[in-house]
Parts: structure tokens; sequence; C-alpha cells
């Protein structure tokens, strides 16, 4: 079992996650033009990972083989670790960027505010009510896990709040954009700052 993760080119990473129950593969890109190529063996993870690529501006590759004869967990969970350790990389010393990010982010009835620092301290603040526990046959809860990995290994606090909605599927897709939209401010190259970094500490 093995974590491998390659050196960063630009701001760009790759990540290869290797465990028992999964074999993942993340490639993004953080300067990209929002193309996905997203195959998770979970369909509506990857109609939300498009979403985050589409709407972050950043380019996204995932390929994931994973236990899913039991459930989709330890994949949705996973890919949310190889996802985050990608990003870490990929933003390096952080210097330059804009650092914070929020989005607010409706679909008809749903709308849901995204929260983003990317402080270097893992955060993770959830609430959501979903309406129902299935979209289909993929477990609502598995968004919680999914964020959890990805905030534990990009080392950011993240704060999401499904603030209305009675479709779960509109609650979780405003979920997904509006983290991809306030990754997309967060990640932003800040001219102000030249080399700077957004923190007294020196360090992020």
């Amino acid at each position: 079992m093995s974590d491998m993760v390659a050196v960063t080119v630009e701001r760009r990473a790759e990540v290869r996650r290797e465990t028992l129950e999964t074999q993942i593969r993340v490639a993004i890109d953080l300067d990209g033009q929002g193309n996905a190529q997203i195959k998770s063996g979970v369909p509506f993870l990857d109609h939300m990972l498009d979403q985050v690529a589409r709407h972050g501006l950043i380019d996204l590759a995932i390929e994931a083989e994973g236990d899913l004869h039991i459930d989709a967990h330890h994949t949705v969970e996973d890919i949310g670790i190889a996802f985050g350790q990608a990003l870490a990389r990929a933003l390096g010393d952080k210097r330059g960027i804009r650092r914070y990010g929020h989005a607010y982010v409706p679909l008809d009835e749903a709308l849901s505010r995204v929260v983003i620092d990317l402080s270097g301290r893992p955060g993770l603040s959830f609430h959501v009510d979903f309406s129902r526990a299935l979209i289909g046959s993929f477990d609502v809860d598995l968004i919680q896990e999914f964020f959890q990995g990805l905030v534990n290994h990009a080392a950011l606090t993240l704060h999401i709040d499904a603030l209305r909605g009675t479709n779960a599927h509109h609650q979780a897709e405003t979920i997904f954009k509006a983290f991809g939209r306030a990754l997309r401010m967060a990640i932003e190259v800040d001219t102000r700052l030249g080399h700077a970094l957004p923190s007294t500490k020196g360090r992020l």
C-alpha cells in the first residue's frame, strides 16, 4: 500500500493512491479551462466532480477502481483524500494567492453557501439536511465523507451550509458548484500580493 505524489510542475500535480480497497489517480491543473475526465465508478460522484472542475475553472482527471461490490464508501472517501493531496501539492507554498473564497449557488428551490480558507489547518463544518438518504443509489452521507477526506489532506478550512432545498439532487449540486466557485476564488493569484503570503504567520 502506498501514496505516491509526483513533483509539482507550475500549479499542477498528480497523485496515485493505492490501498487494498482502492486504486486512484488524480491529476489537477489549477490554471486550467474547466475540463474534466472523471471515471470513478460512481456516476453521481462523476457528475458532481465535473461541476467542481467547470465552476472552479480547474482541469481535473480522476480514475478510480474500488471495492464497489461492498459499497461506494471507500472509493468516495479515497477520491477525496487524493483530491486533497493533489490540491495541496499544486498550491505549493501558496504565495500570491487570495487564500479565502466564498460562493452562494442556487438551483431552483435549493441554495448553498461554501466558504474556504486555504489555512494549512484542516477543518470541516458541514451543515446539510438532505431531504432524502439516497440520490438514485448514491448514499448522501458520502458527500460529507468526500469533503472530510479532502479537507484533511489539503489542510484547508471548509464551511458548507445548505440554506434551502427540498430536492436532494439540487441540494448536492449546489454544494459542489459552490465549492468549485469558492475554490476558484481562493486559489486565484492576487497581483497586488506579488510573491507575498496572505498571512501574518509567514507560512500557510
